[in-house]
């Protein structure tokens, strides 16, 4: 039995990427009499890794990329307005309401009623963003803990389920991300379940190399997580069948 079941925030249990896309998609626009798209999106892209170090992840350096951005690709002709412009699409993009994906409350709700596993919040970004999407998500209560951490990596979840007393293999990491909460949990010797979503950030795609497929847990939707975790409490391994579907070793 698990005694600490993890879920990532971002695109796992509320919709993220989307106001990224939309944001990348306006920015786009706005240089589109100076450079052509491509260009934007190379450019967005270099500037968002160079500033992950020091902004981190989330809104703010998303937005202080745009701006970069534009200065950059406009050759400095980039009016103050539009500067302005991207500024408040970045404020737009914190105040936007937290749109729940389908399935997610009555999920959260499922493992909140068990005594014998912690349920945990572990999410990466921006520490106020991040709070902001938890309170207006309505799930803080429903946690034993949260966890907004900078990066996620093998270290980071090792360090993690050591404060809630776990090992590795006690713990079970619900996400959409293959990058940040699925191969390092597996990594550490825990658990991880797969959720794809519809919109992937570059930077959390992997090479398919990476990729042990007999490791790999996917499932469709979140409301599949309940019955895969009873599946892996009974039967302790499994492996994934040529559609994707959990197997019986």
């Amino acid at each position: 039995m698990y005694k600490l079941i993890a879920f990532d925030g971002d695109d796992t249990l509320w919709h993220n990427e989307p106001l990224f896309r939309e944001a990348h998609i306006q920015l786009r626009e706005l240089l589109s009499h100076y450079v052509d798209a491509d260009q934007v999106n190379d450019r967005l892209y270099q500037a968002e890794l160079a500033n992950l170090s020091i902004y981190g992840y989330g809104v703010t350096g998303f937005t202080l990329s745009m701006i970069e951005t534009a200065i950059e690709l406009s050759d400095r002709k980039i009016s103050a307005e539009d500067i302005h412009k991207l500024a408040e699409t970045g404020k737009a993009m914190l105040r936007a309401p937290t749109r729940i994906i389908e399935g997610a409350d009555s999920v959260l709700r499922h493992f909140a009623k068990r005594n014998d596993a912690k349920l945990v919040l572990i999410t990466k970004g921006d520490l106020i963003a991040q709070q902001l999407k938890i309170d207006r998500s309505g799930f803080e209560d429903l946690f034993d803990g949260i966890e907004i951490v900078s990066e996620k990596d093998p270290l980071t979840y090792r360090n993690i389920f050591a404060r809630y007393g776990v090992e590795p293999e006690e713990a079970v990491m619900i996400g959409n991300s293959m990058k940040s909460d699925i191969l390092p949990v597996l990594a550490c010797g825990g658990s991880a379940i797969h959720i794809p979503y519809e919109i992937t950030w570059v930077h959390e795609m992997v090479d398919q190399t990476e990729i042990d497929n007999d490791a790999i847990v996917t499932v469709e939707t979140i409301a599949d997580v309940p019955d895969t975790i009873a599946k892996l409490e009974q039967d302790g391994t499994v492996k994934i069948g040529a559609t994707g579907s959990m197997e019986n070793v």
